[in-house]
């Protein structure tokens, strides 16, 4: 890659992405160079809609930069069964046509998408890390959606992303190196940072600590050495994946350059790949990373092409802040007590809530959106502490989808049920509250889809090795993250599915995890009992270690069969788990491949979820069925 830093900027730097999306309302999300408001249009059966009204939100984040939101909020907007199309123009630049015209499919003259009502193919996934080695399976997405001809899967209806969007914590140095030439052509505003040997953000790229040393960067006393092993130590852990946290990303402004170069090829395009200052302890590392980094790009374009045209849906998961994000009592107390990794928590926050959380409901974030103006300004950000005191304050993460069936996404990681009895023990991943607002919000309903980031049902064997770790105070040592760690919070999970009152059948979709399973559920000596299925699919690109999860899914199936007495020890004794078996895999019930979940729900009305398909299309373009055995 060539250095291009004097040809001008492009107008759009990342999407336009679809977002929020029903008969009712439409929201659209994009990055610009420029804080030109452009107009829209709107066109469905071949008329136009006639907008009467529509917000339009305009955050500067640099010189630059500025990331704009615009909801159209009106009865009837559309009507749910027929496609519409979208098309932006601005005034001296002209339409998506001519600014971006990639972004278009060959047929197509507008961009097309579908009114998500009454939902039948639902795709999701989780665990996007750029410079993992296998490819990006989201890139997949672009595949289907331009196919002319019927393919194996039918195009989605929705798009669900179910934590770890970005990488905040795991870096690879190819990219925090373009994060910081992207920050300088942007303009990205900068800050001042308290307790940090570092006092501004304007001169990390040229300390000595900027590059897989950014774990020196806290002042060198015995207070933080806490902060400095949940933060930035490179914890091997036994159980999941290495993590290599020494290039954490520290500012508010290389948070935004990372969703940039996560949605969009454009400052990738315009910036060097090579380093040549860099300590030589660190190119071997270096130079591999930049191999993955390139194919990550490669694909870029099919996934922006891809998002502008799906409903999309985001919640966060620990790695869009941090790993092991609010997993212990004794982890906040360390990170949220230090002004320094208060603010790298509050600054990834803020990343979320400006390229995530704000087009999920835009309407639920209404008070969080209308505060931001008082702190971004055209010349920076004011006020930085307080924005994000509101932001650690706020408990409406989670948001519900009016669709057929109805959709409820979890907020597990900022409702966290604490243990008394132990700092170190890992808190419940929801607390009795919003456990008691999410069993109210599923009353009534015939069918529910639940978005939990995390599988509520997880594999037994591999969740007794946490346990056993959790026992010996060393939870964070092997990721014990689970529905089950914490016997409140699990009792309460597993007594929503066991109400009267339950929903006759539930869909869980989740990742988090690294790999992929099925499972159905029922409850043991109840002849009326709801069913549950629990379709698992991580990561689009993120794997678990080849070998070592073959071992576990064996041994999970010798300790943990259907027969075995040793179900009888779990939380979930009551229950019956049946899994699905990956076709072609048998008899593993996991699969580990980077790709993509695609649920797909029968055209009539859902009676049996056995006959609800869970299928995972793979990066490299491969479909993986989980059939009944």
């Amino acid at each position: 890659m060539r250095e291009l830093t004097n040809t001008p900027l492009p107008i759009l730097l990342a999407g336009p992405m679809l977002r929020h999306v029903s008969k009712d309302c439409m929201t659209l999300w994009w990055i610009s160079s420029v804080a030109t408001q452009p107009s829209l249009s709107l066109v469905q059966a071949d008329k136009p809609i006639i907008v009467n009204e529509y917000s339009h939100s305009v955050t500067p984040i640099g010189q630059h930069a500025f990331v704009h939101l615009l909801c159209v909020s009106q009865r009837d907007l559309f009507t749910p069964k027929e496609t519409a199309s979208y098309n932006l123009t601005w005034p001296e630049h002209g339409d998506l046509c001519s600014v971006a015209p990639a972004l278009l499919y060959d047929d197509e003259s507008h961009i097309t998408f579908a009114i998500p009502y009454q939902l039948r193919e639902v795709y999701h996934g989780s665990c996007r890390k750029p410079h993992h080695e296998q490819a990006d399976a989201l890139a997949q997405l672009d595949l289907v959606l331009g196919a002319k001809h019927t393919s194996d899967i039918a195009k989605p209806d929705i798009l669900f992303f179910t934590g770890d969007q970005i990488y905040a914590d795991d870096v690879a140095g190819p990219t925090l190196h373009v994060i910081q030439q992207t920050i300088a052509q942007l303009g990205l505003f900068s800050e001042r940072f308290e307790d940090a040997l570092i006092q501004n953000s304007a001169d990390l790229p040229e300390h000595p600590y900027c590059f897989y040393q950014r774990e020196a960067l806290l002042p060198d006393v015995e207070s933080n050495e806490d902060v400095a092993s949940i933060f930035f130590k490179g914890k091997r852990k036994p159980i999941f994946t290495s993590v290599n946290a020494q290039n954490h990303l520290v500012s508010l402004s290389e948070i935004m350059a990372m969703y940039i170069l996560t949605w969009s090829p454009v400052m990738w395009a315009r910036c060097s790949l090579d380093k040549d200052d860099l300590e030589s302890m660190w190119t071997t590392r270096y130079e591999d990373e930049k191999t993955h980094i390139k194919q990550f790009i490669s694909t870029l374009p099919a996934v922006q092409r891809a998002l502008a045209h799906v409903p999309t849906y985001m919640i966060f998961d620990d790695h869009d802040v941090t790993d092991d994000w609010n997993l212990t009592r004794g982890w906040e107390d360390a990170a949220y007590g230090h002004p320094f990794s208060k603010r790298m928590i509050g600054n990834a926050l803020i990343g979320y809530l400006l390229c995530q959380g704000c087009g999920n409901q835009p309407a639920q974030l209404g008070e969080l959106l209308q505060c931001i103006p008082q702190h971004f300004t055209q010349t920076g950000i004011i006020e930085q502490d307080a924005l994000i005191d509101t932001l650690l304050e706020w408990d409406r993460w989670h948001y519900h989808l009016d669709t057929q069936p109805p959709v409820r996404v979890l907020d597990t990681r900022t409702q966290r049920w604490r243990s008394e009895s132990s700092m170190n023990k890992p808190s419940g991943l929801m607390d009795w509250e919003s456990l008691v607002d999410f069993q109210r919000s599923i009353i009534g309903q015939d069918d529910v889809i639940v978005i939990s980031a995390a599988p509520v049902y997880g594999v037994k064997f591999i969740e007794m090795i946490q346990r056993v770790f959790t026992w010996l105070g060393q939870a964070l040592t092997v990721d014990a993250e689970n529905w089950m760690a914490h016997k409140g919070t699990a009792n309460v999970m597993l007594n929503i599915f066991r109400h009267i009152k339950t929903p006759p059948r539930f869909i869980i979709l989740s990742g988090d995890v690294h790999y992929s399973f099925a499972y159905d559920i029922r409850l043991r000596f109840r002849r009326n009992s709801p069913q549950i299925l629990q379709f698992t699919c991580s990561g689009l690109k993120n794997a678990f270690p080849t070998k070592l999860i073959s071992k576990l899914d064996l041994l999970n199936r010798w300790f943990y069969g259907q027969r075995s007495p040793l179900n009888w020890l779990t939380k979930r004794r009551n229950m019956k788990i049946s899994t699905r078996r990956p076709l072609g895999f048998e008899p593993a019930g996991l699969i580990n491949h980077n790709g993509m979940g695609v649920l797909s729900l029968p055209d009539s009305a859902i009676s049996d979820l056995k006959k609800v398909q869970c299928r995972v299309l793979t990066y490299s373009g491969q479909v993986i069925e989980f059939v009944d055995r």
